[in-house]
């Protein structure tokens, strides 16, 4: 644990927000994302996801009822859905927060950014 994280009782934590000069290093600066703080929760639910769709490979492998398995594929989708949420939130806290410290055009293309991911995640 390095001296920036903390730990929670869910884990790492991240470091309170600090108002930070112009020309700083940040912990995205040091390639930490936004997940990062709660990466093996995160692996944990793709794991489980991962398990759904196995599901229903087995389902589809044993000939179960079409209308069962179209209720387990809501259910994936809907648990990709909302760890996209999870994982689109904490862009924007951590990524895109960080480009509004550093300014200029910075900002602008972190917005975009996430302005096209939350489009793709609608046409989904």
């Amino acid at each position: 644990m390095t001296t920036t994280e903390a730990t929670g009782e869910n884990g790492p934590t991240p470091p309170e927000p600090v108002d930070r000069p112009a020309g700083t290093v940040t912990d995205h600066d040091r390639g930490i994302h936004g997940y990062h703080y709660q990466k093996d929760e995160h692996l944990k639910r793709l794991r489980r996801i991962e398990g759904q769709i196995r599901g229903l490979q087995r389902m589809v492998d044993e000939d179960t009822y079409c209308i069962d398995i179209l209720t387990q594929v809501s259910a994936s989708t809907k648990a990709l859905q909302s760890f996209a949420l999870q994982l689109l939130e904490e862009h924007l806290r951590h990524c895109v927060a960080d480009a509004a410290v550093k300014g200029g055009d910075e900002i602008d293309a972190k917005v975009d950014e996430a302005t096209k991911a939350i489009a793709r995640l609608l046409r989904t």
